[in-house]
């Protein structure tokens, strides 16, 4: 008798074992507590969606910030900055380096406001991608001036950035997330409405075509960045109004095997919470978590970047993911 539990003991914990080495991997288990003092902060202002690269040794974090004089997140359609923010720490403490994208003739696209940055390296070029608006460019029937996707390019990190003179995508789009795959440029964006847009070219300069101009019918989504692993298409984003994961404003992942339609949810879902790690021990309860961005170095996902709103400041917050995911 002794035998057989011995027996069963060992086939169930091997069991357990191939559960657990089959697994899907989730980036919310993975993620790992950050110091107190980590991220970009900066006194007077707001800051927001963070987007993370590392060139000449540093890393270099581009994120939107506007003034200090109201609510957060009011005056960022009028107001907001692109600027580019460094450390030798991938979780930071970063510093303001540079104005990036400011205000610029009246007669430009994105003379008025810049926001929503993601930065890659295309060849040879870093390839600033954000949204933007002129002075007097309304929206249809709204109150609101008309966004739109561009982007600005340079050879080296630290400038000069060349803007597009005119959009990639031409009408009201937001939230741009791109996938370089060899020589085909992927764009996922979204509308007003929230409807979600996948478009693709063969130059990061466009022209773009839609390839399917309603990605999740099912649910408002919003703060994309995509990847691929596995031999499959994956993107994060918010979940808007919590119809995916139950919860308003978490992370959720979404795959597909085309990279064009067919997405479904990815299991584990959630990404992320509200709840940010302290290396304390403790926790920080966010009261709004978003703009997701990944990290890659070397082909394998190291970080989540989100912009957190604590009720009364703002910043970019790194966060390690270990294990590593690798990439293809």
């Amino acid at each position: 008798m002794k035998g057989f539990y011995t027996i069963f003991i060992s086939i169930l914990i091997s069991v357990l074992y191939s559960c657990q080495a089959t697994k899907k991997p989730s980036i919310k288990d993975r993620i790992q507590p950050v110091p107190k003092q980590s991220g970009f902060k900066m006194d007077g202002y707001w800051v927001w969606g963070g987007s993370m690269i590392k060139a000449e040794g540093k890393y270099h974090l581009f994120a939107s910030r506007w003034k200090k004089d109201g609510k957060f997140p009011e005056n960022y359609r009028n107001d907001s900055e692109i600027v580019r923010a460094v450390s030798k720490d991938p979780l930071g403490p970063f510093q303001f380096k540079e104005i990036v994208i400011g205000e610029r003739d009246s007669a430009f696209w994105d003379a008025n406001m810049a926001h929503n940055p993601t930065i890659h390296k295309i060849g040879d070029e870093y390839v600033l991608y954000y949204i933007g608006s002129d002075f007097t460019t309304m929206r249809e029937n709204s109150k609101y001036l008309l966004r739109r996707i561009g982007y600005a390019s340079s050879k080296s990190i630290n400038g000069p950035w060349v803007r597009s003179d005119q959009p990639i995508v031409n009408v009201e789009s937001n939230n741009p997330a791109v996938l370089v795959e060899e020589h085909v440029i992927k764009l996922l964006y979204r509308d007003a409405p929230l409807r979600t847009y996948l478009a693709q070219a063969d130059n990061y300069k466009g022209p773009y075509k839609i390839i399917n101009d309603n990605v999740w019918p099912q649910h408002k989504i919003e703060d994309f960045y995509m990847f691929k692993m596995n031999g499959t298409y994956h993107f994060i984003c918010e979940d808007n109004i919590g119809a995916i994961s139950g919860h308003e404003r978490w992370g959720v992942h979404l795959v597909s095997s085309t990279g064009i339609d067919q997405w479904k949810k990815f299991e584990p879902l959630v990404v992320y919470d509200h709840d940010l790690l302290l290396d304390d021990g403790s926790i920080a309860h966010c009261t709004r978590r978003e703009r997701p961005q990944l990290f890659i170095q070397k082909g394998k996902i190291t970080h989540l970047i989100t912009g957190i709103y604590d009720g009364e400041n703002s910043w970019c917050q790194p966060v390690e993911i270990n294990p590593t995911f690798k990439l293809d």
